[in-house]
């Protein structure tokens, strides 16, 4: 069985340093490790249409950006099919043919969506759109016949939901034309799911509360700046404490020794500098420089390939386009078995 990769993002905005860590840093290192014999990354911008239907400008004109995005962290349309969701019809159809296998009482127990239903507070109602997103995804997943799928944790649910979308049209209608995928999460517990700038749990555009890939030296900066830390930290002398203190979340997920030499060689390692934060006399302002050093110069690359791409705009949708023609070539296949298996006319 071939081995291959589906995973994308929403284009409702600039990607953050939460996406980076979640999956984009997972990604490029898939990518260049030589195992999967095809990678898809998706721009889900039919997705995004459904909260926000009413702003189609803002899904279309974030399509480029998230693109680069993807190319500023390292993904290589050689290597990789970089596509758009709407651009490719069949994972309209394949989508209609699952809802007919899972149930509204379903959808309703997915706490992704729940979640996501709380901090929308949709007015006139939740439109049927959004409720069913879960399904587009397993359509997404399936339509590709991925066998992994690098997530964050809070896309669990989703893939519990397509696996069981997999067995049921495989029980239905026989055969084993759909592929049941396995969830590739982080191997860094801090980069489960990294809290944003102010402590809060989910980093959120909406809440503003992110630091964005494409953020400056200046930007960036500043909002390492304003972290959240340790309230009871009052004095470089108190003792700090490490849970909930966004800085060293951040450290957790970004820091590596090497970056002590560079930075910060008074410590030989995070658990030094932890000790000594955590019996005093270790000042907040010391622990966000450093924080600041460290994410800089992961930075410093991507805003330079960034720039790069931002130059060559034309390149970049010829790249999307390639990458489309790419994912349409596979889909279309894949619901020709589908429809095959579930006995639909032919008129061919």
């Amino acid at each position: 069985m071939e081995k291959v990769i589906l995973t994308g993002d929403r284009p409702t905005g600039r990607l953050h340093i939460g996406h980076y860590v979640g999956s984009l840093r997972r990604r490029v290192e898939l990518q260049n490790s030589g195992e999967y014999d095809k990678i898809f990354v998706m721009i889900a911008d039919a997705q995004a249409l459904t909260d926000n239907f009413d702003n189609p400008d803002k899904v279309r004109e974030n399509i480029i950006q998230v693109a680069l995005d993807y190319l500023s962290v390292g993904i290589d349309p050689e290597k990789t099919s970089i596509f758009v969701q709407s651009a490719v019809p069949e994972l309209t159809e394949l989508t209609f043919y699952y809802m007919n296998l899972v149930t509204v009482q379903r959808l309703q127990r997915n706490p992704t969506v729940k979640t996501e239903l709380e901090m929308r507070h949709f007015e006139g109602g939740t439109p049927t759109g959004f409720f069913c997103y879960p399904i587009s995804q397993a359509a997404d997943i399936t339509l590709f016949k991925a066998t992994t799928v690098p997530v964050g944790e809070d896309q669990k649910p989703m893939l519990e939901l397509t696996n069981e979308i997999v067995r049921r049209f495989n029980h239905i209608y026989g055969g084993n034309v759909l592929v049941e995928p396995k969830i590739l999460l982080p191997d860094n517990q801090a980069c489960m799911r990294l809290p944003g700038t102010d402590g809060k749990a989910k980093m959120s555009k909406s809440l503003g509360n992110c630091i964005y890939l494409s953020d400056s030296a200046k930007e960036l900066k500043k909002k390492v700046n304003s972290m959240f830390t340790d309230p009871e930290h009052l004095t470089i002398e108190s003792p700090g404490h490490l849970e909930g203190n966004t800085v060293f979340t951040y450290l957790d997920a970004f820091c590596e020794d090497k970056d002590f030499a560079d930075f910060l060689p008074e410590y030989k390692n995070l658990d030094e500098m932890k000790a000594h934060y955590t019996r005093g006399g270790l000042g907040d302002g010391t622990c966000k420089k450093f924080l600041y050093n460290v994410l800089n110069s992961r930075f410093e690359p991507m805003r330079e390939r960034r720039a790069y791409w931002e130059q060559r705009i034309p390149e970049v949708i010829e790249i999307l386009r390639k990458g489309t023609e790419a994912a349409r070539e596979r889909g279309i296949k894949t619901l020709e078995e589908v429809k095959q298996q579930m006995r639909m006319f032919d008129f061919k």
